[in-house]
């Protein structure tokens, strides 16, 4: 009987961390909104939660505990939006244009609060758990998207044969709005540069000149020695 109790609690508490837990680690993030890394503390976390900081110390044992687990937790909501699926449309040239217009939208770059997104970015360097989080993140993006570029290679909707270099490519350059908002916008509304870097990828995916020319065919013109050289002969002309 005793032992009975005791795995009834066991499977209780269980139970409890997989409500609390996430519900503690949603606070966070919006209080990292508010107060940035520097500002937010696990009272700050309680409070906003009217709980007591020991009980976020007892899910988590410790903050950089509570920041890990915050970085996964980031990751199922950038993947969790239903804006990448596509798999209901038939028409391929259609889906492809929809596909490039939904990550480069407003919407979109928003999945994940950018100031928090490049303060994680931040502590990737700091801290090898979060850069292993962070890159299996980016790195399932480009997956996706590698295996969506082939799709629409196939179709002969674009002309490049590296489909992971051109993944790369478009990850950069998305991932570049912000900074690009943040930085050098001018005054300018993200979604008018966003609107531009989105025909120039366009444009660099269905042109079989500029993807032979600057190494989105193959591996070997992805070497620094061809592209140097491509430079070069370009100059000359």
């Amino acid at each position: 009987m005793e032992k009975l109790i005791k795995k009834s609690n066991t499977i209780r508490s269980y139970q409890n961390a997989e409500i609390r837990k996430p519900e503690i680690l949603e606070n966070y993030y919006q209080v990292l909104i508010l107060e940035g890394f520097e500002g937010t503390s696990i009272s700050k976390i309680a409070k906003r939660m009217n709980i007591h900081p020991s009980l976020i110390i007892h899910y988590f044992k410790t903050k950089e505990n509570l920041t890990i687990e915050l970085a996964d937790f980031l990751i199922e909501k950038y993947e969790a939006p239903d804006l990448l699926k596509f798999d209901h449309i038939q028409d391929l040239e259609e889906r492809f244009q929809l596909m490039i217009d939904t990550i480069f939208s407003f919407e979109w770059s928003r999945t994940l609060d950018p100031g928090l997104h490049f303060g994680f970015c931040y502590l990737s360097f700091r801290n090898a758990k979060i850069r292993e989080a962070y890159e299996k993140m980016i790195q399932r993006f480009r997956d996706y998207l590698v295996h969506e570029l082939e799709l629409y290679r196939q179709e002969g909707i674009i002309k490049v044969d590296n489909a992971k270099m051109a993944a790369d490519a478009i990850v950069t350059l998305m991932e570049g709005l912000e900074f690009h908002a943040h930085f050098l916008s001018d005054g300018q509304t993200f979604e008018n540069y966003a609107d531009y870097t989105k025909h120039l990828v366009i444009s660099m995916l269905k042109d079989e000149t500029f993807s032979s020319n600057f190494g989105y065919n193959t591996i070997l013109k992805n070497s620094p020695k061809f592209l140097i050289e491509n430079q070069r002969r370009y100059a000359h002309d």
